[in-house]
């Protein structure tokens, strides 16, 4: 199973990780993207999808799924070879 399938996430972006315990936080966007990688969705599907949901622009969504990416990379919910 990888990390993100581990994660119980509620509708209100609260995040909880039952293997080590740790909660975290997010906004309506992160639950977002969070559900379209637990679905397995590239970067580039991230993206269009952004950009269909929200008022947002092609450039300054690749640059939040960048950001928000390597914040999940940090913090130990995604492997290096996801997205």
């Amino acid at each position: 199973m990888g990390k993100l399938e581990r994660l119980a996430i509620s509708d209100e972006g609260f995040i909880f990780d039952p293997e080590t315990g740790n909660s975290y936080t997010v906004n309506g966007t992160g639950i977002f993207i969070i559900n379209l990688l637990k679905k397995g969705k590239s970067e580039d599907e991230i993206v269009r999808a952004l950009t269909e949901e929200f008022e947002v622009d092609e450039e300054e969504a690749k640059k939040d799924i960048i950001d928000f990416l390597e914040q999940l990379r940090l913090l130990g919910l995604l492997e290096a070879s996801n997205v």
